[in-house]
């Protein structure tokens, strides 16, 4: 402990953030140096990099991941597997860099959602008004085989103090993004989508919020896969361009609570899944819709969501400062489609920013770890997301 009380006295502190997201493509590994805490944090990405994760990798979690039953034997020995393996890949992305272990302060570990339960969403009786999510991914093993204190299961603090584990990006954004010039939408695109507002810098941080606002890439991901299973995505969105929006199916997959639920909210692939497209096209006569048109109507959903979400929060025509990050930055049709569906919003990169589109997660939660050795405890959100001044991130020690 006298390591952590030395760390929350230092000026700056080294800390690699780590992300792996719903869409399964790899571990972003991001090694930041972060001056200071609190509104006066300044951040330094030195190094960044995505390590892929093979067909072997996605195939193991695919057998829990957002699956109802799931053998209990495989899942207890999936969370150490991953650790190693996240642990494996830090080292490896440190040798590239040319960066010893011990020269890192920190390691911040998000894990690998497996399961996301909030209560809206699973209603189960002996569980009522219990949220939950699970991450995979043994901190001890990360701390033991790196050699670095890690901070991990970020979301068990935030539903342990009353919140729903999702989505936390309101803490990083508010500390890292706010700004005197404007009001700003900070716009994730990643498996799931969710935007945090950021007021004018000097506005209550209270203002300040995030929230899920559907899908971003998760059905688009697991339909082109369904179809094409040596694809992964569809590079570029062109699939999806050369399709036609079917208007009875997206009215069919848009007529779901979730969509009119009050903000801020979340949610996960658990319910926007191959049930709710099957229901939706089974509803609508369309099981053999072309796979360009399914896909150019699932990216308006995704856009549809957002907008949704935009107008319940600030009205019928948003005007507000945009910037992109996540998975879907990187797909032309679905930015086209956001564009459309919220005309009067001007949409840029995080990168104009300074900040890494691909990197911000995987930032964002070294930004927590810092808060949460060397900074004071933070209180934002909205409703049912807001909890009150707690610090996020369980500590293992590598000895």
């Amino acid at each position: 402990m006298r390591r952590l009380a030395q760390l929350a006295q230092q000026p700056s502190r080294r800390i690699i953030g780590l992300m792996s997201g719903t869409s399964l493509d790899g571990l972003d590994v991001a090694l930041c140096r972060l001056h200071g805490y609190g509104p006066a944090t300044r951040l330094e990405l030195e190094h960044f990099a995505t390590v892929p994760y093979s067909d072997d990798v996605r195939h193991r979690i695919r057998q829990v991941f957002a699956r109802e039953q799931v053998s209990l034997e495989y899942l207890t020995l999936l969370n150490p597997w991953l650790g190693r393996l996240h642990a494996g890949m830090v080292l490896d992305c440190l040798r590239e860099w040319q960066v010893p272990p011990a020269a890192v302060d920190l390691l911040a570990s998000h894990g690998q959602t497996v399961f996301h339960a909030p209560a809206h969403q699973h209603q189960h009786p002996d569980f009522e008004g219990l949220n939950a999510t699970l991450q995979l991914g043994d901190a001890d093993h990360l701390a033991v085989a790196t050699g670095i204190i890690t901070l991990s299961d970020f979301r068990q603090k935030h539903v342990a103090a009353g919140g729903e584990g999702a989505p936390l990006a309101v803490y990083g954004d508010y500390l890292l993004l706010s700004s005197a010039a404007e009001e700003r939408l900070l716009l994730n695109l990643g498996g799931i989508a969710n935007f945090t507002y950021l007021p004018r810098a000097g506005a209550a941080a209270s203002t300040a919020f995030s929230t899920d606002t559907g899908p971003g890439n998760t059905m688009l991901d697991a339909t082109v896969r369904a179809h094409w299973p040596h694809l992964n995505y569809d590079e570029d969105g062109r699939l999806a361009a050369a399709g036609q929006a079917h208007p009875a199916l997206l009215v069919a997959l848009l007529d779901h609570p979730f969509f009119g639920a009050e903000l801020p909210k979340t949610t996960g692939p658990e319910l926007f899944g191959p049930a709710y497209l099957h229901a939706a096209q089974t509803q609508t006569n369309t099981l053999a819709l072309p796979l360009p048109d399914l896909l150019a109507t699932l990216v308006e959903l995704s856009a549809a969501g957002v907008a949704r979400a935009a107008h319940q929060a600030f009205g019928p025509q948003p005007a507000l400062a945009v910037y992109v990050s996540g998975g879907g930055a990187h797909n032309p049709t679905l930015l086209t489609a956001l564009q459309r569906h919220l005309p009067a919003c001007c949409f840029a990169s995080t990168a104009t920013l300074g900040v890494l589109p691909d990197a911000k997660e995987a930032i964002l939660f070294a930004l927590l770890a810092n808060e949460t050795v060397a900074g004071q405890p933070l209180s934002l959100g909205a409703g049912r997301q807001r909890i009150p001044a707690v610090r996020l991130g369980k500590i293992s020690l590598p000895d």
